[in-house]
This record gives C-alpha cells, sequence and structure tokens, in this order.
C-alpha cells in the first residue's frame, strides 16, 4: 500500500508536466499560424505591368509633295574684277570695303588732266582742220565760176584738197571720241550692282593698263546663284517638272535646320558627269535680305510634283528591323503590335507609307526603344503639361 501511495505523486508530477508540455506546444502551433495568415494577407497581389509612356500619332491621307534633296554651294549672279583701262596716279578711292554698290558709282579717280589735256588738243586740230576746208571750199567755189578762165586741173586740184581737209576733220572727230574714252577711263565706276571685296590699291599708286592686280572684286548677290547635283536617276523627273512650269527650289543651311531662301530652277547642266553619275542643276534666288552669300555649301529641296492621295506617317515612326522596315501600331485596348511596312520617299517630317498602314490607325511616333510586342502603351504628357497640372491642382486645393 505504501509503494502505492509514493507513486502517485510522482505520476501526478509526470503528467502535469506532460499536460504543460502539450499546452505550450499547442500555443507555439497557434502563433505560428496566427503569423503565417497575417503575412499572407500582408503580402501585396502582384501588379500588371505599367503602360510604356510613348507618343502617338496618325496615319494620314493627303497631297504629299515631291521633293528632291540636294547638296550645292552659292554662286554670285556676276563677279566683276574691275582694273584701270588708263596709266596713272589714283587720286581718290570712292568705295569702302564690304558696301554695296550701285552700277555707274565712282570707285577711283585716276589722275585725268593728260587725258584732258589729249581731248583739247583733238578738238584744236578738229578746229583748225576746218577752218582749211572752209577756205579750201572758197577757192574751189571762185575756180568753178571762173569757167574756162581757169583750168580744168586747177578745179579738179581743189576739189580733192577740199575732199582731203573734210576726211581729216572725220579722223579729228575721231581723235577727239578717243580721247574723251580715255578720259572717261580716268573715273573708274561700278559696272554692275554688288557688293565690294577687299581694296587691292590705295590712294597715291601708279596703275597701268597693263598690270594684272584689280582695284577691287565685285560680286552680284542680288539675284544669286545655287549650282547643285542630283543623280542621274533623277533626270526625267526633273525634265518633265521643268517642262511644265517653274519649279520651285528652297535653299537650307547645311545643316537642313534653317530656311534660308526660296527660289526656282533655271538650267539643267546639258550633259551628265560619267565620274559621278550626276546632273549639275542651277537655281536663282531673289536674296534680297541676303541671306546667301557666294561660297556658302547649302543644302537643296527641289519640289517636281505632288502626290494627292499620299499615305503618310511621321519619319520617327518608321523603324529599321532584322526583316525590314516596320512599325508599331496601337490597337483598341492601347497595345502595340509590330506592323512590316514599306515606304516611298520623305517630306517635310511626314514619310510616305506605300503598304501596311490605313489611314487613321494609329501608331508609336517616339519612345519605340521600351515597346515589345504586345506591350501596353499611354500617350506620354510633355514635361510641361505635367507641370501645369500639378501647379492647377495645387491652386485648387489651396483656395478650398
Amino acid at each position: 500500500m505504501r509503494s502505492e501511495q509514493g507513486a502517485d505523486p510522482t505520476r501526478r508530477r509526470r503528467g502535469g508536466w506532460l499536460l504543460a508540455l502539450a499546452i505550450m506546444a499547442g500555443a507555439g502551433g497557434a502563433y505560428a499560424w496566427h503569423h503565417r495568415e497575417q503575412a499572407t494577407a500582408a503580402k501585396p497581389a502582384a501588379r500588371a505591368p505599367a503602360p510604356v509612356p510613348v507618343t502617338l500619332a496618325q496615319v494620314e491621307q493627303g497631297p504629299l509633295a515631291k521633293v528632291l534633296g540636294g547638296l550645292g554651294t552659292v554662286q554670285a549672279y556676276n563677279t566683276v574684277q574691275v582694273r584701270t583701262r588708263v596709266d596713272g596716279e589714283i587720286l581718290k578711292i570712292g568705295f569702302r570695303e564690304g558696301q554695296v554698290v550701285r552700277k555707274g558709282e565712282l570707285l577711283a579717280q585716276i589722275d585725268p588732266r593728260p587725258f584732258q589735256a589729249a581731248l583739247d588738243q583733238a578738238r584744236a586740230k578738229k578746229a583748225q582742220d576746218e577752218a582749211n576746208v572752209k577756205n579750201a571750199r572758197a577757192d574751189l567755189e571762185r575756180y568753178t565760176k571762173l569757167g574756162d578762165y581757169a583750168s580744168r586741173q586747177q578745179t579738179e586740184t581743189q576739189g580733192a584738197t577740199v575732199n582731203q581737209l573734210t576726211a581729216q576733220i572725220a579722223g579729228d572727230q575721231a581723235a577727239i571720241d578717243n580721247a574723251a574714252t580715255q578720259l572717261s577711263y580716268a573715273t573708274i565706276q561700278a559696272p554692275i550692282d554688288g557688293v565690294t571685296g577687299f581694296r587691292l590699291i590705295d590712294v597715291g599708286n601708279i596703275v597701268n593698263a597693263a598690270q594684272q592686280t584689280a582695284i577691287v572684286t565685285i560680286t552680284q548677290v542680288e539675284p544669286i546663284f545655287v549650282v547643285y547635283t542630283a543623280p542621274e536617276e533623277q533626270l526625267g523627273e526633273v525634265m518633265r517638272a521643268l517642262a511644265a512650269g517653274p519649279v520651285p527650289v528652297e535653299a537650307w543651311s547645311s545643316d537642313g535646320m534653317a530656311k534660308l531662301s526660296e527660289g526656282r530652277l533655271d538650267l539643267v547642266n546639258n550633259q551628265v558627269d560619267t565620274a559621278t553619275g550626276t546632273i549639275r542643276l542651277k537655281a536663282s534666288f531673289a536674296n534680297k535680305d541676303h541671306a546667301l552669300w557666294p561660297g556658302v555649301s547649302v543644302s537643296t529641296k527641289m519640289r517636281t510634283g505632288t502626290i494627292p492621295d499620299a499615305v503618310t506617317v511621321p519619319d520617327d515612326a518608321v523603324q529599321h528591323g532584322p526583316k525590314g522596315l516596320y512599325a508599331f501600331v496601337v490597337d483598341d485596348q492601347s497595345r502595340a503590335h509590330m506592323q512590316p511596312i514599306t515606304v516611298g520617299r520623305s517630306t517635310d517630317g511626314r514619310t510616305q507609307v506605300t503598304a501596311g498602314l490605313s489611314p487613321g490607325q494609329t501608331v508609336v511616333w517616339r519612345g519605340q526603344s521600351r515597346v515589345q510586342e504586345g506591350a501596353s502603351v499611354a500617350e506620354a504628357k510633355p514635361a510641361g503639361a505635367a507641370h501645369s497640372a500639378d501647379n492647377a491642382a495645387l491652386a485648387s486645393s489651396e483656395a478650398r
């Protein structure tokens, strides 16, 4: 009986420990389950990828100008190297370097005194010969009136003298004209309208007609020419356009960023350069604002006609891929899809699409670098517009 009584407290203690362990294990499991449920509830659901911000554009249909581009050089309409035609000392320079001069304006004055003296001498010689011929004609008249009292030889000799003196007067008049011309050469005038260059002769120098050094060079810039080239394959199109009427030509800066002037095609050269396979063309420009200057390199845009119903997209919408050209077309769910296309000519920032697109479709204009097939896209707002929207929202909240 004692042994059984002694074992009861031991069993009771052992059972108590087991019960405590069971309670602790249950509490730990409940805590772990509750923590896992909280973690599961706190984990956010996976989000769909954000739309790619792009710039969109519409496929349009309408007239598209046929424009042929080229590279050219500006040339003066006329260039004159002004030289002296007589010998003498320069007394005066009548222009400033870089000045716009008009035809007939004084450029330089050479000492005119030797030429004035030669003119006066020629005039005096003519007056002398006129007096002699007057006297000879009077003698011829007297011989004629004498009739048989004057010999025939005297009459014929006097008539020959009159003719000789008359011829001398004609020679004197030619000498006067020559002397007057030489005197006019002493005053050097602008032969054309234009712009003067550097002055190459100073006052006090002796110039002569045989020297090669010019006094100044004048270039005419109103109007002005642009000489440029086009591939020989375009010759037929250019000739047809020229036969139909005036062909407009625009001159742009060499980087193509700024339009300088508008003119028209004047000349197609009479032969193709076989070495380069190009034809030279010449266009004229009024150039009233002097935007074009001789020697400047320009790019040209020549309009040869119009395509009446061309399907076009912005140039940047056309992409180059391993299988050719394509564009991203956006469907009704704002998803982009690659669409193979073929293109024609490009004019004023728009490219003609000859196959692959239809008018009214929406294409990705800019931002294609992040777009993939089937990607969701959204119209990107300009930074300025977003800033304005934020300011409007802030002003509205402050008003409330």
